[in-house]
């Protein structure tokens, strides 16, 4: 146990705390719980005043020793009952721990006498604290009673007042009647004053209507505005008083105010829509007519701010009206007169004549209409809407119409450029006042774009007329007596590219004026058109072609015509990048491209179509007896080759090195299509000796033609030739099998019928040998390499007549 004495205590006390402590009560080892028992004399003092009061002297009293003490508030207050335990208990084991030791018996005095001063200053702090309350109590009650008594008074004079009121009631009844008749008398006092006024309105009328005629605008409203005063003011009476059923005969007998106000405001509604002339001639009666409609105005915001009753005919709303009717003067007549027969020309000067009156009428506007109206009217700001809406609903109406391409590219110009330039709204006399630009455009994106899509097709259309007829034009001059006209250098041409060419970039440039998107809308319409052109030249080419087929001699210069159509298509296709409108990106498309290759190539077709029908007579000669015997066959073959080479000269590279390189592949094909598609068998080896020969001097002399007309030996094909010759020269047959693989190898497009007709010209072939050659073929197939020009593959030999199978591949 922690020994509670006080700092004061002795050694011998110390040491007496510190010896075994004796059995003590259940009651006291209860007490000693900790440091909660200990504070429970501090809790003590926090109880309400009334428990305390409670305890009484004798509790509060009590010495701490009795632990049997009770309180008699036990049953009433549990929380002082457990409290005072508390306290008992905390104070035996303060008590245990201070006088356990028999020395400290002698201060038993002065402990009782302290607790006995200690106890005495509570209760009269208690007693204090209680004397407090009661007093406030008692207070408290004092002020009731008086507020009950208040209370008591009031209800007696409230009783009082009741019945006065009930005897006043009866003498009320009395007084309905004289309030009756004097608001009758009101009435009657109201009435007999507006009398005059009422019985003078019919001649007022005619006054007012008079001065109208008269066009005293000002004096006329005045003496309207007090009928209306008068008449509205015996309205509003009616209405208060909800006698509405009584309004008809008032109406009735003011009606001619409808018409008066009807005749005014048609005067107003002239003169507004001649302010323009009225403002530049007498302003002083548009003035007039601004001055009554603000008084109208303002007569409608003040029945409008007491909205207890609107007169008939009100609001008016005549500066709406003025507004509305200013708008029509001034753009709308005009424009539904100009509406009809607006295209082409008459258009043009309809566009210049608008622009030249709304720049004037915006002038007189700005400089002597805005200094007749209020600055809230925006007059200027009013005028140039006006105008912006009226322009932008006549730009539509027109659009509906069928214009033609100069009538699409004058509006689209007009409404994109002129319109927003100094010319028209952007003029100096009408800057700053005037801007147009939070308007909106005149017009809009969408019908911008449906605009210029118009104007494409019209140009299309007018683009294919003129280039048809440029092709038949064209066509009409390859049947000339006379060769084609020459360039400076020489080379064969006519004036198709030229002309076709400056259309479209004239076309081109025309719409890089408008926009750029439609001068991209109008460079695609050319690469179109001028691919469809170029499908119909070759379709004109093929029909010359047919013409020429069946008479040479038609046209006479159908070889230089051809050329100058080479010539022609290398213009187009040199010229066709610069129509593009970006200079940085001058590529011609791959389909125009296309469509430029297909048209040299069908011109280039028809040229080596006209050298193989001179060719063909030739070559009927080979293989044959007297072929082999010397002849000037391939002497001939050469001259035709430089007739042609000559022709070739006047077209310009890199096409006429081209048509050199396919004719020396036609003369070629064609003596190697004689030479295999005839039946000639060698009979002896003498006779093979001598084809080989002549295959020798023939191949060489047309190496050498070709090689000085200016075609590199390693872009020829007559190598063939050579090789086939070695095949021939071969002296021992059962070396063909070698030769063969290594002729295929370098010629793959060759097949078995070929080799089987080189067989047959030799003569010497067995049917074992041949069968072996051709079944080494079959196990040596050969695939065509890259960029090969096949030889063989056009040449068809006839099928040989076998008595028999020699393989299931090729029976016949």
């Amino acid at each position: 146990m922690t020994c509670a004495a006080e700092p004061r205590t002795s050694a011998a006390a110390s040491r007496a705390c510190r010896l075994p402590p004796p059995a003590q009560p259940a009651v006291l080892r209860g007490a000693q719980r900790g440091p909660r028992a200990e504070r429970l004399p501090a809790r003590r003092k926090r109880l309400p005043a009334q428990v305390h009061g409670s305890l009484g002297p004798r509790t509060m009293g009590m010495p701490a020793g009795d632990p049997h003490a009770a309180s008699p508030t036990d049953e009433e207050w549990p929380e002082a009952e457990k409290a005072e335990k508390l306290a008992r208990g905390a104070a035996l084991k303060w008590a245990s721990g201070v006088f356990y030791c028999p020395e400290k018996l002698q201060g038993l005095g002065q402990y009782r006498s302290r607790e006995t001063q200690r106890n005495s200053s509570i209760y009269s702090r208690l007693k204090s604290t209680v004397q407090s309350y009661l007093e406030g109590v008692n207070t408290g009650l004092e002020q009731l009673q008086l507020a009950a008594q208040e209370v008591q008074d009031v209800c007696q004079e409230l009783g009082a007042a009741r019945w006065a009121l009930l005897d006043s009631a009866e003498q009320c009844q009395g007084l309905r009647q004289m309030r009756t008749l004097m608001a009758e008398h009101v009435q009657l006092a109201s009435v007999v004053q507006v009398l005059p006024q009422l019985f003078s309105v019919h001649e007022a009328f005619s006054h007012t209507l008079q001065l109208l005629r008269g066009q005293h605008l000002l004096e006329a409203h005045a003496e309207l505005m007090m009928m209306e005063h008068l008449r509205d003011d015996i309205l509003s009476q009616l209405h208060l008083r909800g006698l509405s059923s009584a309004q008809a005969p008032v109406l009735c007998y003011f009606g001619g105010l409808q018409e008066l106000n009807e005749s005014l405001a048609k005067q107003l509604w002239g003169i507004v829509g001649s302010s323009l002339r009225l403002v530049r001639e007498d302003p002083a009666l548009f003035v007039t007519a601004v001055r009554i409609i603000e008084r109208e105005e303002k007569i409608d915001d003040t029945l409008l701010l007491e909205a207890s009753f609107l007169p008939p005919g009100r609001p008016k709303g005549w500066r709406q009206k003025f507004r509305h009717v200013l708008q029509e003067s001034l753009a709308g007549a005009r424009l539904r007169a100009a509406h009809a027969g607006s295209a082409g020309p008459q258009l043009a000067r309809h566009l210049a004549a608008l622009r030249e009156d709304i720049v004037s009428e915006l002038r007189v506007v700005k400089d002597l209409m805005v200094q007749c109206v209020p600055a809230h009217y925006n007059i200027l700001g009013l005028c140039t809407a006006a105008y912006h809406q009226a322009l932008a609903s006549h730009l539509q109406d027109l659009l509906r119409e069928d214009l033609d391409k100069q009538g699409l590219f004058l509006l689209l110009e007009w409404a994109l450029h002129v319109y927003h330039s100094p010319e028209m709204m952007a003029h100096p006399d009408l800057l700053p006042e005037v801007d147009v630009s939070a308007l909106g455009p005149l017009m809009s994106p969408e019908l911008v774009d449906q605009t210029e899509r118009k104007y494409v097709v019209k140009v299309k259309a007018s683009v294919f007329e003129w280039m048809q007829r440029t092709l038949e034009v064209e066509f009409k001059e390859w049947f000339r007596e006379e060769e084609p006209e020459t360039d400076h250098q020489g080379f064969f041409q006519s004036a198709l590219p030229v002309i076709v060419m400056q259309m479209l970039n004239e076309n081109i440039q025309v719409a890089s004026l408008i926009t750029d998107s439609l001068q991209q809308k109008v460079y695609n319409m050319a690469l179109e058109e001028l691919e469809a052109f170029l499908g119909r030249l070759r379709e004109a080419l093929v029909q010359c072609g047919k013409e020429h087929q069946r008479d040479r001699s038609v046209p006479r210069f159908y070889v230089s015509y051809l050329l100058a159509t080479l010539n022609n298509n290398l213009a187009l296709s040199s010229s066709a990048s610069s129509l593009h409108p970006n200079a940085a990106c001058r590529e011609v498309p791959a389909s125009l491209q296309a469509a430029l290759d297909r048209t040299q190539k069908k011109a280039c077709q028809l040229l080596l179509e006209e050298l193989l029908l001179d060719l063909q007579p030739l070559c009927l000669q080979v293989p044959s007896r007297r072929w082999l015997s010397g002849s000037a066959l391939v002497s001939s073959m050469c001259e035709v080759v430089e007739r042609y080479s000559k022709d070739f000269c006047r077209v310009r590279r890199p096409i006429s090195t081209l048509l050199l390189a396919e004719s020396e592949l036609v003369v070629t094909s064609q003596y190697l299509r004689a030479l295999l598609q005839q039946k000639m068998v060698c009979r002896s080896q003498e006779e093979r000796a001598q084809l080989c020969h002549r295959l020798l001097q023939d191949a060489t002399q047309l190496r050498d033609l070709f090689c000085g007309l200016g075609l590199e030996q390693s872009q020829q094909s007559l190598d063939a030739i050579f090789a086939l010759r070695e095949l021939i020269c071969l002296k021992d047959p059962a070396l063909l099998s070698l030769e063969v693989l290594g002729f295929i190898t370098k010629y793959p497009d060759v097949s078995d019928e070929h080799i089987s007709t080189l067989l047959d010209l030799r003569g010497d072939v067995s049917k074992e040998l041949r069968h072996m050659v051709l079944e080494m073929m079959a196990q040596h197939p050969q695939v065509l390499p890259d960029g090969y020009r096949p030889i063989f593959s056009t040449i068809l030999v006839p099928m040989p007549e076998l008595p028999l199978c020699l393989r299931k591949a090729k029976c016949a």
